[in-house]
């Protein structure tokens, strides 16, 4: 981390506004206010502070949603529920290619680009999360993986739900409750997609390379 991020990134670790500004200008990351490190909850700051340690920043997300601590923590419980849950046959990029493709139907930049980003790094295939926001039918995407997203997206656009979308997720190996999975990812991005599109959250530039570029800091540890 150089430059302005890193003063920024100081900031809030000196027990400063959360850094409502993001890095790369000055526009803000929302519309809503980020609180003051001191003022947070330490279970709040404590999780704020793990993914930052892991990630080598902060997604925007987090400080947006400290605005409101109670629900801040039932977003990340849900979400930690549906996204890193170790049973059934979706693995973790099967989960950010779901978001990907819905948050793209529902046109939402923060989702789409941190999400693309996440699948990257996960899936280790640095163009199928592009090519699935550009058009996720004609995508180089395996027949499981369209039967998936498929299902996904009737969810996504409020299809009525027939025994045709479950016999045709079963055709592909994916039983009952594979289905509830990937039902309650599109449903829960929808309403994550709301919520970035209303308070006009922005997406952090680390994830634009994420998964494309080395980090700082895998390139320091091969120097």
């Amino acid at each position: 981390m150089f430059g302005e991020e890193h003063i920024l990134q100081d900031v809030w670790r000196g027990g400063q506004n959360y850094c409502t500004q993001s890095a790369e200008d000055s526009r803000p990351i929302g519309r809503y206010p980020t609180p003051y490190k001191k003022d947070l909850p330490y279970d709040i700051v404590e999780l704020m502070e793990e993914v930052e340690t892991k990630s080598g920043f902060l997604p925007n997300v987090f400080k947006l949603l400290s605005h409101r601590p109670a629900e801040f923590r039932a977003f990340f419980a849900y979400y930690d529920a549906i996204m890193n849950k170790e049973t059934g046959r979706l693995s973790k990029s099967d989960r950010e290619l779901i978001v990907v493709a819905t948050s793209t139907a529902n046109r939402c930049p923060y989702c789409v680009v941190a999400h693309s980003a996440v699948h990257r790094i996960y899936s280790k295939h640095t163009t199928l999360a592009d090519q699935v926001t550009v058009n996720w039918e004609l995508a180089e995407l395996s027949q499981r993986e369209l039967a998936m997203l498929k299902f996904a997206m009737a969810v996504a656009h409020a299809e009525n739900i027939t025994e045709e979308h479950f016999k045709e997720l079963e055709e592909h190996g994916f039983d009952r409750e594979d289905a509830w999975d990937i039902a309650m990812v599109s449903a829960f991005f929808a309403m994550s997609n709301r919520i970035a599109h209303f308070t006009d959250l922005r997406p952090n530039k680390e994830f634009y390379t994420m998964g494309r570029l080395p980090r700082e800091k895998d390139k320091a540890e091969k120097s």
